[in-house]
């Protein structure tokens, strides 16, 4: 049991790797000094990702996301070859401090909720105890 959590932390661990690598490529994509060709990449892997047409439909078992990942894994090393590397870790900083400001918004968000779900339980029970109080002096 203790291999399978191991295996499902790395699972987590590589997700979030491949999707930081995302933001990097959307930050090479809009930064202005990455090469037009880079962009071009970029974008036909994004559109082969997302298209409903591709060589081998998605939902054959196995080989159909096979596919997928060798046009993302080769779009990937063609990025990182013909991107410039001073614009690479430009863009590698971008995408660290946009998944700051993205833990920071979830943890905003969830404390905004938390304490509206304690201020609705407080006022469920301050109701509920007002309308309990003539009823218990009556007796």
């Amino acid at each position: 049991m203790r291999r399978g959590a191991a295996s499902l932390l790395n699972w987590k661990q590589q997700a979030q790797h491949i999707q930081k690598e995302a933001y990097v490529f959307y930050f090479a994509f809009r930064h202005p000094g990455v090469p037009w060709y880079a962009k071009v990449v970029a974008a036909c892997t994004a559109a082969y990702l997302f298209s409903p047409i591709q060589l081998i439909p998605s939902f054959i078992p196995l080989i159909g996301f096979l596919d997928d990942f060798l046009v993302l894994f080769g779009g990937v090393k063609l990025l990182r070859r013909i991107i410039p590397p001073d614009l690479l870790a430009e863009c590698h900083q971008l995408a660290e401090a946009a998944e700051m400001r993205r833990k920071k918004n979830i943890r905003s968000a969830s404390a905004i909720f938390g304490l509206s779900a304690v201020a609705s339980l407080w006022l469920l029970a301050a109701v509920s105890a007002w309308g309990l109080i003539p009823k218990i002096i009556a007796h």
